[in-house]
């Protein structure tokens, strides 16, 4: 059951996954950017089966967040799943709504720190790289991107929260 919020991201009710989608109800969700030490940034390629986006290129690790669940427990769980990372720390970085003809969403954004080895969920990633954050955004006028990724590495740049060269 995912947790179903208004335009003003007050809890409203919740549903199952399929009928948020289907219904495009809006719901909270979490992204984290994974950066290395050298400030490069982890992008993937996301399966051809996922249920939004499918084989689009994603800079975030993340999810819906379930009902009950807060932001930061979904993000924890989230990053384990998708990545295999726990026990980093995660930085909370700002809320955004996001809104377009597949999805509409409240997301909380995090970033952290990791070069340990990735375990990447084979349901949900195909494949996955490191690369400065000024090559994703180069990347994103000729590859498909998830919309919402763009948008949250466009404002993390501008405030100068990541560097653009990664390092």
């Amino acid at each position: 059951m995912v947790q179903i919020v208004d335009r003003d991201n007050r809890p409203v009710g919740q549903a199952h996954r399929a009928r948020m989608r289907q219904e495009r109800l809006v719901h909270r969700a979490v992204y984290i950017l994974v950066f290395d030490s050298r400030g490069q940034l982890f992008v993937h390629r996301r399966t051809a089966s996922k249920d939004i986006y499918p084989s689009y290129l994603d800079l975030t690790a993340g999810g819906v967040v379930l009902a009950g669940e807060d932001y930061l427990d979904a993000a924890r769980r989230e990053l384990q799943e998708e990545l295999g990372i726990s026990g980093t720390e995660l930085h909370e970085q700002f809320d955004l709504y996001h809104e377009d003809e597949e999805n509409r969403v409240w997301g909380r954004v995090y970033t952290c720190v990791w070069d340990g080895p990735l375990i990447l969920q084979e349901e949900e990633i195909e494949q996955g790289w490191f690369i400065a954050p000024k090559q994703v955004i180069e990347m994103a006028g000729k590859e498909k991107f998830c919309p919402d990724g763009i948008a949250i590495l466009e404002r993390l740049l501008a405030k100068g929260i990541v560097l653009p060269e990664g390092g």
